[in-house]
């Protein structure tokens, strides 16, 4: 592993109120549906392709730098824009579980390393989601999906449900699933590892 890149690493590990204050400005544009989404542009500004294109570059060679030191053999990285133009990187390979982890976990800290080594090589915020044979998509079918029968539930009964506690990433995503819903309002509560969404039904 380069030094440069074990100095980001150490950096990543060992400034935890990056991560706290990264949460936190998720959160702060999480309440607003209206507002940017987290990552984008410092400068919110629109990109030329050759930015994208370095943007791409910088990411998928930070991954591939990393993903050296995990037994994965041979992988593929496939690369696309999200619904919301966020730059996905996604994995594809023989034996990727260990990338996954319990829970998605693994995956959460792997996706944390490459923003904020996308971030300090660029210069600027941009979306780069890093998924394992489509795993966040999955996941995120089920969180638009469990958004919707909360909403449904909290509509017909009246009072708020409470969720489970999520990362930034799920959280944004049942937000955004529920945004135009008029039936209901979301919000997120709590501190840290508890940190959840509330769904609110519109009175």
């Amino acid at each position: 592993m380069s030094e440069e890149m074990e100095e980001i690493i150490d950096e990543t590990v060992e400034e935890e109120e990056l991560e706290e204050d990264y949460a936190d400005g998720v959160d702060e544009i999480e309440e607003d549906a209206d507002e940017p989404i987290e990552e984008e542009t410092d400068d919110d500004m629109a990109l030329s392709d050759e930015q994208l294109d370095e943007i791409a570059d910088t990411a998928i060679a930070a991954l591939k730098d990393v993903l050296k030191y995990f037994n994965v053999g041979e992988v593929t990285i496939d690369e696309y824009e999200g619904d919301e133009g966020e730059l996905i990187l996604d994995i594809t390979g023989d034996d990727l579980a260990v990338l996954i982890g319990r829970h998605g976990k693994t995956l959460d800290a792997l996706q944390f390393l490459i923003s904020a080594i996308t971030v300090r090589k660029i210069g600027f915020r941009f979306p780069v989601i890093i998924d394992v044979e489509s795993y966040k998509n999955r996941q995120r079918q089920k969180l638009e999906s469990l958004a919707r029968s909360s909403a449904k539930k909290a509509a017909a009964q009246g009072h708020s449900v409470k969720l489970r506690p999520m990362t930034p990433y799920e959280r944004r995503i049942i937000h955004m699933a529920l945004r135009d819903d008029p039936r209901v309002e979301t919000a997120s509560e709590g501190e840290g590892s508890g940190r959840h969404v509330v769904v609110v039904p519109v009175k």
